[in-house]
């Protein structure tokens, strides 16, 4: 079994995956859109919104929705956090530049006792990310 992401973008979801696919070479694999739907299920002008999405960032699937659970209602990305656990400090660097950008950064890059380089940020979408990269992995990169 695993546990995969499900991001509610609000209207922003074709966005997102273009900065996902930029910032993390994230791979499109499918984009359901609401006009797809049988008729009578979809709301006036969500026709070319995205009803369902699924790309994969490294080897983990993510879905995404223009969708939010109530009418109207934005998204809040509280009380998680999507971590990446790139191999080199260097790519943590690239990783963590690209998904700050037009986000939040709460905690700059650092090195830890856990990490050579550890940090947290929102992206401009409202999701939180963690970067923490494995010691041993590093070591081995070096």
């Amino acid at each position: 079994m695993q546990v995969q992401p499900y991001l509610m973008l609000s209207g922003r979801c074709e966005e997102a995956i273009a900065f996902y696919t930029k910032a993390m070479g994230a791979k499109v694999e499918m984009v359901m859109r609401f006009k797809d739907a049988p008729e009578g299920q979809c709301a006036p002008g969500m026709e070319d919104k995205v009803m369902h999405s699924a790309f994969r960032i490294g080897d983990t699937l993510v879905m995404a929705t223009d969708h939010s659970m109530q009418p109207g209602e934005k998204p809040e990305f509280k009380g998680i956090s999507l971590t990446l656990n790139p191999g080199t400090e260097a790519e943590a660097e690239r990783l963590f530049n690209a998904l700050a950008d037009g986000g939040q950064v709460h905690q700059p890059l650092i090195k830890t006792f856990f990490s050579p380089k550890f940090g947290v940020l929102a992206d401009k979408f409202g999701v939180s990310w963690m970067l923490v990269v494995d010691p041993e992995a590093a070591a081995k990169a070096a």
